[in-house]
């Protein structure tokens, strides 16, 4: 099975040992995104739909780099550091996936990198 690594400075760069994205099998498989802007490297500021905006966007990137977008996804895990912060997040949710939305598992965790709120990760057809 071919395995190709996806990489695009249009996303934040990996901070551990693993890439933006993997395309394996006719699907691709990214890495949990934050609510960092690429240029700067830094987690921006505002509240979780600003934050849920901008991991999206870097979700997009991700996948147009590997020749797939937001339309092909078909399972998200959103990791929340708050429940709380799930009807906020639902309500931009939906922003990017108006009609038949993809599978998607939603759960809180003690606690994300770089003390973030919100992260992200997805499965698309390649």
């Amino acid at each position: 099975m071919d395995r190709t690594v996806i990489s695009t400075p249009n996303a934040p760069q990996a901070i551990g040992p693993y890439v933006q994205a993997i395309r394996a099998g006719g699907l691709v498989f990214v890495s949990g995104q934050l609510a960092v802007e690429p240029a700067t490297g830094q987690l921006i500021d505002g509240d979780i739909g600003a934050m849920t905006r901008r991991i999206f966007a870097n979700l997009n990137a991700v996948l147009e780099a590997a020749g797939s977008s937001l339309a092909k996804v078909v399972k998200v895990t959103v990791f929340l550091a708050d429940m709380d912060d799930f009807q906020a997040m639902n309500q931009v949710y939906a922003e990017f996936f108006p009609a038949s939305p993809p599978a998607r598992s939603t759960v809180q965790v003690a606690r994300l990198p770089r003390e973030a709120r919100i992260e992200v990760e997805a499965i698309a057809l390649a």
